[in-house]
């Protein structure tokens, strides 16, 4: 094993002295665990996008827009 030094705020020490006690395992080894989780994508979800409201016509997809002609769309409707 390779030891590493990691500064936790005293809430997160806390935590994890408290978590310790609470299972019966090292602070160590929930440390080494929580890496794991993190490391190796099985503790990570997949981002879900959804729509939050009906969107403008038949969900073909709309193409490319160009910037100068949406400012000037933006502009004309100002007016």
């Amino acid at each position: 094993m390779q030891k590493t030094s990691v500064y936790l705020t005293p809430e997160e020490a806390e935590s994890l002295r408290s978590a310790a006690a609470r299972t019966g395992r090292s602070r160590a080894e929930l440390i080494r665990e929580g890496v794991r989780l993190v490391t190796d994508g099985s503790g990570t979800e997949q981002r879900e996008f959804r729509s939050l409201g009906r969107g403008h016509g038949g969900g073909a997809p709309s193409g490319r827009w160009d910037a100068e002609d949406l400012y000037v769309r933006k502009v004309a409707a100002g007016r």
